[in-house]
Formats: structure tokens, C-alpha cells, sequence
């Protein structure tokens, strides 16, 4: 797959085009993983339609989880001081 994941729209059916998971934005992402979901809970898709749907909803999940940790380092290298606002080396862990 090294990056290029099938698009899978509501129909379940696979679009012609690879969407590169990496240039999602979060919340492209995560709309995308919302309407997945819906889809898998409608219960009107096959089984081998919900395997595909599981896989890429999984791709998404940890995908968003990636953009999530990366704003929250950037979040935390503010800080306030009685300087004013400056920047301090994220932590880990």
C-alpha cells in the first residue's frame, strides 16, 4: 500500500483516483471516518464492502491520532513566562 490507500465513497464502492492519506487534513479525515462508520452501522453494506470499510476506517483512525499527538507537541512547546510567550522543546512521554 506505502502510502496510497483506496478512496472508498458512501456507495462503498472504490473511486477511480488513490487518495494519499498523508496530505488529509484532520478534518478530511475525520469526516471521512464519520461516514464510514454511518455506513457500517446502516448494516446495508457486504461483508467484504464492511472488511474495506474497517480497513481504511482504521488507516483513518490512526492517521488522525498522528495529527492529534503533532498538534499537541506543537502545543506544548508554548509556554508562558513572565517574559511573555516563548517556545520550550517538546516533551514525550
Amino acid at each position: 500500500m506505502a502510502g496510497q490507500l483506496r478512496d472508498v465513497n458512501m456507495s462503498g464502492a472504490a473511486d477511480a483516483s488513490q487518495t494519499n492519506l498523508a496530505e488529509l487534513s484532520f478534518e478530511a479525515a475525520l469526516d471521512e471516518l464519520e461516514n464510514l462508520v454511518a455506513k457500517l452501522e446502516s448494516g446495508q453494506a457486504s461483508l467484504e464492502e464492511s472488511i474495506s470499510l474497517y480497513e481504511r476506517g482504521a488507516l483513518l483512525k490512526a492517521h488522525c491520532e498522528d495529527r492529534l499527538k503533532r498538534a499537541q507537541m506543537r502545543v506544548d512547546q508554548i509556554v508562558e513566562s513572565p517574559q511573555g510567550v516563548g517556545l520550550e522543546p517538546a516533551r514525550l512521554g
